[in-house]
């Protein structure tokens, strides 16, 4: 059959880039009849739904972002899905009804509840036949900022999540005036089944930042030739690229803030002096979004809908599934604009904070791409000498212990580099010999103070984990009674994506003992960032010494990074454990966890 979504390659990127003015769900201009169910909003503005009994309807919506019609997977006709307004201490119940072809799911991300209620087919349920209505029903024990989507297959890229807000059973810490979601989320014309299809046949088919003659020229001149030489020889050999980021772009994509493109121009309205509180969600399939509002101030003050410490920043990365609440005080009677620029500089979404609709900001030109760095390839090896990993000064070396792939780069230096204490790393026997496996972090950093690729010595406040303070403490003082150590790995040239070198089709389930609590300890043996995320029970991240540092539901390790969190297994179980990066998960980076 011939496939509704025929790959966007003749359309203009600018049009991906920007979208259209009134791009979103057909439904959402009254060219569908609505169920009686529910009701859209206006466009960009998701209906919100509160109580503990809701109905929500699965089925095709026809959508327009860049002047194609395209079939979308939706929740009650938009996307986002509604905003499913919650209380803490009461009990919800969701009657699910599937109007699908095919079986479809809903999983409640970052909520503690019983397994079965959790939303994955073949781990804690069969899945929602099409055509039947599955009842979700559950206690509500936590507040705070999470969303919904679906974990059948590829429904999520095509339009099936929405947020979720969870008012405290007491007072609201941090009061506001007006309260926002703000949903970022990348659409792309291409069915997902294409675009994972196209990454499995070329991996950096949607990279159009490859290496150039004049970047070349400009190593030349700013590090010599032998250097430059050396570099670019490195890449060669390992079969990698510097400028690998994101592994789908703006090329395809088309960024979207509350469903909206950057050309359609969601906005939040405010009047002078109030405080206004903004719920990020990063709902996208793949990427991941650097976040600020020139001229203003944020304060964070929620991770993962977990209150922190507050914590005024410029700017944020919020990746694959994170939320973020923040509170900003604009003074001014002016616009102020909302900017997420993706981690790979294709492309943004992009919003308005305004006292009147209509009213509009200079949208920001996007940052430079900022290449991969030493640090990102080889972690506290690099950090002795490199800081945050130039190759600058690398020169007369003949070799470089812990990276597969890079036993002959002569011409770079690594003297002083070993000088980062960095922990001993047990690699699985799966990881060697493994065509699935193209390269190995022997001293990954552990630090968590670094922003990331991109934000650097921006210039501006950039939020960091090392900032983050969950307020009132751990869930469980106990020490970890053991270690499970697993390393995130890939072959980015083949797309095989991992952990400890085995996709999630030839693994065993990850066994936690009921009652226990225990520490995971992760190693990101890649360049890309993971997402990792982990159902029915916190992540509670520790810091390099050890001691409590933030409790999240997905937390994000960065290349050649060794985080450790602790957890308690307290909910029996089956529960899915796997990388957010959607066709990473598809291509192997998931397991089963089971509690028992």
């Amino acid at each position: 059959m011939k496939s509704l979504y025929p790959p966007p390659m003749d359309l203009s990127r600018r049009r991906f880039v920007h979208g259209l003015a009134l791009g979103g769900t057909v439904a959402a201009l009254g060219l569908l009849r609505p169920s009686k169910a529910w009701a859209l909003a206006s466009a960009g503005q998701p209906a919100t739904l509160s109580g503990t009994d809701f109905a929500l309807d699965i089925a095709e919506t026809m959508v327009n972002y860049t002047g194609r019609p395209r079939v979308a997977t939706t929740v009650n006709g938009g996307i986002p899905g509604p905003t499913l307004r919650w209380k803490e201490g009461t009990t919800v119940t969701l009657r699910v009804t599937n109007r699908l072809r095919v079986p479809t799911s809903i999983h409640w991300h970052g909520i503690i509840l019983p397994f079965r209620e959790d939303g994955v087919p073949g781990i804690s349920f069969p899945g929602i036949a099409p055509g039947e209505t599955f009842t979700y029903r559950f206690p509500v024990r936590q507040s705070g900022t999470y969303w919904y989507h679906s974990h059948s297959r590829f429904q999520e890229q095509t339009g099936l999540y929405g947020s979720l807000v969870i008012d405290p059973a007491g007072p609201e810490r941090n009061p506001s005036d007006r309260d926002y979601v703000v949903m970022l989320n990348d659409w792309s014309d291409a069915s997902p089944e294409h675009i994972f299809a196209t990454l499995k046949r070329q991996s950096d088919y949607y990279n159009f930042a490859q290496p150039t003659a004049p970047e070349f020229f400009r190593d030349v001149r700013d590090r010599g030739l032998r250097q430059a030489l050396a570099e670019r020889k490195m890449w060669n050999q390992m079969r990698m690229n510097p400028t690998d980021l994101s592994d789908v772009s703006g090329y395809t994509y088309t960024y979207l803030m509350n469903g909206t493109a950057p050309a359609g121009n969601w906005t939040g309205l405010f009047k002078p002096g109030e405080k206004v509180r903004l719920r990020f969600i990063n709902g996208s399939a793949m990427t991941i979004f650097d976040v600020r509002i020139p001229g203003l101030k944020m304060t964070v003050i929620s991770a993962d809908g977990q209150d922190v410490a507050p914590v005024p920043v410029d700017e944020f990365r919020i990746s694959v599934a994170e939320t973020y609440d923040v509170l900003v005080e604009p003074q001014e009677d002016r616009a102020f604009t909302i900017f997420a620029q993706s981690i790979d500089r294709t492309g943004y979404a992009r919003g308005t904070l305004a006292p009147r609709i209509g009213m509009e900001a200079t949208v920001p030109a996007m940052d430079p791409r900022m290449p991969v760095s030493m640090v990102d390839m080889m972690g506290a090896m690099a950090q002795g000498s490199a800081g945050h990993g130039d190759m600058q000064g690398m020169s007369g070396m003949t070799g470089m212990q812990g990276m597969t792939g890079m036993q002959d780069m002569t011409g770079m230096d690594m003297s002083g580099m070993a000088a980062a204490a960095a922990p001993v790393v047990r690699h699985a026997r799966t990881e060697y010999h493994n065509p699935g496996v193209d390269m190995h972090v022997d001293m990954p950093r552990t630090n968590l103070d670094d922003p990331g690729t991109g934000l650097r010595d921006n210039g501006r406040r950039v939020l960091t984990y090392a900032d983050l303070h969950t307020l009132g403490g751990s869930i469980d003082k106990r020490e970890p009674s053991r270690e499970i150590e697993l390393h995130l790995t890939g072959n980015m040239e083949r797309y095989m994506w991992s952990f400890d070198g085995v996709k999630f089709s030839d693994a065993t389930p990850v066994h936690f003992r009921s009652g226990e609590r225990l520490r995971v300890v992760l190693v990101n043996d890649t360049m890309m960032n993971h997402p990792i995320h982990l159902h029915g029970m916190w992540s509670e991240l520790e810091s390099p010494d050890g001691k409590f540092q933030v409790r999240k539901h997905t937390i994000n390790v960065q290349p050649a990074q060794r985080i450790t969190y602790g957890v308690s297994a307290d909910n029996l179980g089956r529960w899915a454990y796997h990388c957010h990066m959607l066709y990473h998960m598809e291509a192997g980076m998931f397991r089963e966890v089971v509690v028992s």
